[in-house]
């Protein structure tokens, strides 16, 4: 009984783990307390994923430009978008924290599409499911930003998506500003677009 009692106690335990991790705020890589030692950074610089140079995406550095399809079947490169302040986020339909940041990235473009400012959504069409439930749920959340299909996974390792929602915040040069990990809402979304040029 002790064993059995022992097993589902680690079971839980594991789940809320996992649950706080989902559901814990938004983290800027550049500006984390180094001292506070109640969170752990996870760095995926350690990790090696075969084909994929993870050194190329980086704060400062350009971000690699990579070509993918829309929904409507058109081709889209993120280099199109030179010259405007990008937020570029990778999702997938079933993840609760990106659902529950959809409609703060929704109000935020709206609000700042004429301004030189475009949110480009790359979903893991790899990991997701369908692009008749990606259609769905874009209409379900009235989206109307570009939403890019990563169907083999590649554009989401290179930019090192691990955990989603993960957001670059790229500036008009097309430099890596910043990287969020999590899900953001609208103020924070302005705060970080208005730091940079």
């Amino acid at each position: 009984m002790n064993k059995n009692f022992l097993s589902v106690a680690i079971i839980i335990l594991a789940i809320a783990i996992v649950a706080v991790n989902l559901w814990k705020p938004v983290e800027k890589e550049a500006s984390k307390d180094k001292s506070n030692t109640e969170t752990e950074e996870v760095t995926s610089e350690d990790e090696n994923v075969p084909g994929v140079d993870l050194s190329q995406v980086k704060e400062g550095k350009l971000a690699p430009d990579f070509e993918l399809a829309t929904l409507s079947g058109e081709t889209v490169k993120l280099s199109d978008y030179r010259g405007k302040k990008v937020i570029l986020n990778f999702w997938a339909t079933w993840c609760p924290p990106c659902r529950a940041e959809m409609p703060h990235m929704q109000s935020f473009y709206e609000k700042n599409k004429d301004k030189g400012i475009e949110i480009v959504a790359v979903n893991l069409t790899s990991m997701d499911n369908g692009k008749m439930q990606i259609d769905k749920f874009k209409k379900e959340y009235g989206l109307t930003f570009d939403i890019l299909l990563d169907e083999d996974g590649d554009i989401g390792m290179q930019y090192q998506a691990f955990t989603i929602p993960t957001s670059y915040i790229i500036d008009t040069n097309g430099k890596i500003a910043q990287k969020i990990v999590g899900p953001m809402d609208e103020p924070t979304m302005e705060s970080l677009t208005n730091e940079i040029e």
